[in-house]
């Protein structure tokens, strides 16, 4: 899609003229002469069309610059009048004293029935006396059916202190944005596609401009100059990136995701660093760290706690879901654990129990371990038992059957490998 812009003619050499964009050494390039309508006269700013591809920009088109209209010919100007005002600019109500006409009062404004005292019966309209409705302490008792007012809603009121959650990163364009302003014009479409999405971004980016090109009889461009260029610059801006994600969760600070966190830090090992990028990796290395003791911390505090209160399941759970892959469970800890649940294991328990100690046992680490001492007599239990004998072997032993092979671990899918650079 073409643009316009102003240019400025800096020279003429025959029929082709050099120009710059109006006011700046950037961008520049050549054009035909005969596209400029009455000829090029160097120093003259003009408005151009232009199309700015991988390589190059390409002015399409010359219009002559816009001129300043003489003001009001016809005299047909408009002039406002402002009108002399004698009030003050700043003007000041203020309310009437008083508590204001009741709500269920006349539409003209008259004040409700008179109360004799703060706290004493009220008259109506009529001069009937009616007795006080009073709570506890001389408060106002609740309103009875057909009140006016709204009631209260029973759940209380409305918590606005909870504390907000974990966030993730904010985005900073603050390095992205300071490198390509010091790029070339042939070098900042390649950054930006780079940013995008890469090597491959640039390579889209080039095919379809060729498919383009053919379709509209233009010349196609060189893509191995291209991606020579991409490979120039993709140092620099996957370090450009990284900083910027770098100091958005630098930003963030404790409310930051402890997932996000590891994941800048750990990206920092396929970008080439300099001093300030390390100066970033070692305060988000810190954080991280200080992250993790805090949460092994709790983990460990809320494990000693389910044992205490020989909660197996919360036991169970907490030994499964650890803060982070790098813990682990004490010996101490692991063998009150694993003698708790062995000796809940017993034919007597309820099969219900029964399966959901085992099934979050399977998930442990402390699996093989465990002994139970016996199977419910429930065919559910015994089929859990069954399927459940490779991960816990005491349980083939149980059953009189052979241990078999225990179950191949859990993997994710499979990503395919990146290519490699320049094919």
């Amino acid at each position: 899609m073409s643009r316009r812009i102003e240019i400025e003619i800096t020279s003429l050499n025959g029929d082709v003229a050099t120009w710059r964009a109006a006011g700046a050494k950037l961008p520049k390039g050549t054009l035909d002469a005969s596209l400029i309508p009455g000829g090029p006269v160097v120093g003259t700013v003009y408005r151009a069309d232009i199309e700015q591809y991988m390589e190059r920009i390409e002015v399409i088109g010359v219009l002559p610059a816009k001129t300043a209209s003489p003001l009001d010919p016809r005299n047909e100007r408009l002039t406002l009048i402002a009108k002399e005002s004698k009030d003050p600019d700043i003007i000041v109500t203020y309310a009437p004293k008083g508590r204001g006409p009741r709500r269920d009062g006349d539409r003209d404004g008259a004040r409700g029935p008179k109360r004799d005292g703060a706290r004493g019966p009220r008259r109506d309209g009529d001069g009937e006396r009616k007795p006080r409705r009073e709570g506890p302490a001389g408060e106002r008792g609740p309103r009875t059916e057909g009140g006016e007012g709204p009631k209260r809603d029973a759940r209380g009121p409305r918590r606005t202190d909870r504390p907000a959650g974990p966030v993730a990163p904010p985005v900073a364009t603050i390095h992205r944005n300071a490198l390509l302003a010091t790029l070339s014009p042939e070098q900042l479409p390649v950054a930006e596609q780079l940013l995008r999405g890469g090597l491959p971004s640039v390579r889209t980016a080039i095919a379809e401009q060729n498919k383009n090109a053919v379709a509209q009889g233009r010349p196609t461009i060189d893509a191995t100059v291209i991606e020579k260029i991409a490979e120039d610059l993709l140092g620099k801006v996957n370090l450009a990136a990284w900083k910027d994600r770098a100091a958005g969760a630098l930003t963030a600070g404790k409310e930051l995701r402890l997932r996000d966190l590891r994941a800048v830090v750990t990206s920092a090992k396929t970008v080439s660093l300099d001093d300030e990028a390390r100066a970033q990796l070692k305060e988000l290395q810190a954080s991280l760290t200080q992250k993790l003791d805090h949460l092994r911390t709790q983990w460990a505090e809320k494990l000693n706690a389910a044992i205490a209160k020989s909660n197996i399941a919360e036991a169970l759970r907490l030994v499964a879901r650890p803060p982070d892959m790098s813990t682990r469970v004490s010996a101490e800890t692991a063998a009150k654990v694993t003698a708790m649940v062995s000796e809940a294991l017993t034919a007597e328990l309820e099969a219900a129990a029964w399966i959901e100690l085992v099934t979050l046992a399977v998930d442990t680490s402390i699996r093989r371990n465990i002994k139970p001492a016996g199977i419910p007599a429930d065919e559910t239990a015994k089929s859990v038992a069954v399927k459940n004998a490779g991960a816990i072997p005491a349980l083939a032993k149980l059953l009189g059957m052979a241990v078999p092979p225990p179950p191949p671990p859990t993997r994710g899918p499979v990503r395919p490998r990146p290519a490699p650079r320049g094919k």
